[in-house]
């Protein structure tokens, strides 16, 4: 499995006021009607590479048995 963790680790360094940031900038470039649907499209997406990460381990795990 494909450790995650080490891409992730400058995620560490962000606080709460920093997310504030974030969220306020993305607020004020997209709009608030906008949001949802962009948040829609994101999950939407993660959904879709997390089941293509899971069918990559399952064939490696497949070829790994033969």
């Amino acid at each position: 499995m494909v450790d995650v963790l080490p891409m992730l680790a400058f995620l560490q360094n962000i606080g709460f006021p920093e997310l504030l940031v974030i969220l306020l900038i993305v607020l004020l470039l997209f709009g608030a009607k906008r949001l949802p649907e962009i948040a829609r499209g994101l999950g939407k997406s993660i959904q879709e590479f997390k089941k293509g990460v899971k069918e990559i381990e399952r064939d490696v795990n497949d070829i790994k048995k033969v």
